[in-house]
């Protein structure tokens, strides 16, 4: 296994080498022989990926996992548009993102460049493996994609697509490569292969992020759990909260930008809560004192229940006395992902977008938009909940860093 690893991750320092040197319209007709590759080989990828979704079934596999792990022909329809999308991005590769003139003469620049080689390491979703790759590649990165054991077949079949699109644009095929050994040492090796390999990119599950982190010996950007909040302050417009509080939990349960926990100012409780309950008549609530009566369907609030990520259809409810008690519930149970503010109080959103510590803020509009595709990336690798070295959905700019280029005539240190 190690020496598998090995020669996966030397093969792939090469790819990114040759990348370095591949011109933007290589890279551009790469993507768009992917998009169509995916639409051509539509029936193979879903039947592919039956297989996958019929073992799962068999071994039991919980909803949220098996609806991530599910592809269907809108899915496929919707990773061949990402595709296209990424694909009429702008190229950052060589552009300068500043450029200042010093007193001896020197003109001095922040160029943009790849990263090098990327490790994504990933659960049960095998759209990923195309998001991944494309925004690595627009990048000028090589990749590396080790999927969950579930989505096998499904990533065989994408990775396939993913080499035939590189080859036909005289592209390195290496540069998108699959694991496809189910065994967690492969894992464990590549996480030791900092000489070939750049950046590691965990997403799924808390143990797994964790147990990468702790092994990685090269930098790790962090997709980690998401225990989104919104609070319903007492000067917004009921109707539109109602509206956003039911998207954020109920449209996709599943995923990290879902809504986890309610906070509700005391002053409108008793006339909203109610209304989620009517509204949200397929959510579990877990309620705190304040809350329990106004809601059908609800528990008591525990304290596991607080910074905890469901993945389905239960949702924490808490009523504050005001704003600061909202921030510091936030700021207590949040995991740095996503939380919104609905309210028509100009200075509290103004403090909201200020104060609070996560990936992305929202004033009056839903957690789910927390998606590299929804703020205009095209796709995204992750949405990285550290601060170092992007904060939010990694798009093709957040997988590409700055050197410095110093133009001279001359001049020499004195």
């Amino acid at each position: 296994m190690a020496q598998t690893m090995l020669d996966m991750a030397q093969t792939a320092k090469l790819a990114a080498q040759a990348l370095s040197r591949a011109t933007a319209r290589q890279k551009v007709q790469a993507l768009k022989h992917l998009a169509a590759l995916l639409e051509e080989n539509t029936p193979a990828l879903l039947q592919a990926n039956a297989l996958d979704v019929e073992a799962a079934k068999a071994q039991g596999l919980d909803a949220p996992r098996l609806d991530r792990l599910t592809l269907t022909p809108r899915i496929i329809n919707d990773m061949q548009a990402a595709v296209l999308h990424v694909a009429d991005l702008p190229d950052p590769i060589g552009t300068l993102d500043s450029q200042w003139q010093r007193p001896n003469g020197l003109l001095v620049g922040r160029m943009r460049v790849p990263l090098g080689v990327i490790c994504m390491i990933f659960e049960a979703r095998p759209n990923v493996t195309i998001d991944a790759a494309v925004l690595c590649l627009k990048a000028g990165n090589a990749v590396i994609l080790r999927g969950g054991r579930e989505a096998l077949n499904s990533n065989r079949a994408l990775a396939d697509l993913l080499q035939k699109a590189l080859a036909m644009a005289d592209l390195p095929k290496d540069a998108a490569q699959l694991v496809t050994s189910v065994e967690h040492s492969a894992v464990t090796e590549l996480c030791k292969l900092d000489q070939y390999i750049d950046v590691m990119i965990p997403r799924g599950g808390e143990e797994l992020v964790r147990a990468v982190t702790s092994a990685a010996t090269m930098p790790v950007l962090k997709h980690f759990k998401g225990v989104c909040h919104a609070f319903i302050d007492a000067d917004c417009d009921q109707k539109k909260a109602l509206e956003i509080v039911y998207n954020a939990k109920v449209q996709r349960p599943g995923v990290c930008n879902a809504l986890e926990c309610l906070l509700v100012h005391q002053d409108i409780a008793a006339s909203f809560l109610p209304q989620v309950s009517a509204k949200l008549n397929t959510v579990e609530f877990r309620a705190c004192p304040k809350a329990l009566p106004l809601l059908e369907r609800a528990k008591p609030l525990q304290d596991h229940d607080l910074g905890y990520e469901f993945h389905a259809l239960i949702l924490s409810v808490c009523v504050v006395k005001d704003f600061d008690e909202a921030l510091n519930h936030i700021a207590k149970y949040g995991s740095n992902h996503t939380e919104i503010i609905c309210t028509n109080n100009i200075e509290h959103s103004r403090r909201f977008c200020r104060e609070v510590d996560a990936s992305m803020v929202g004033v009056n509009v839903s957690t789910r938009f927390n998606d590299g595709g929804e703020l205009g990336l095209g796709a995204e690798i992750g949405i990285s909940t550290s601060k170092l070295h992007a904060y939010g959905p990694m798009g093709v700019c957040e997988l590409t860093t700055t050197k410095f280029v110093v133009l001279g005539d001359g001049q020499v240190r004195v």
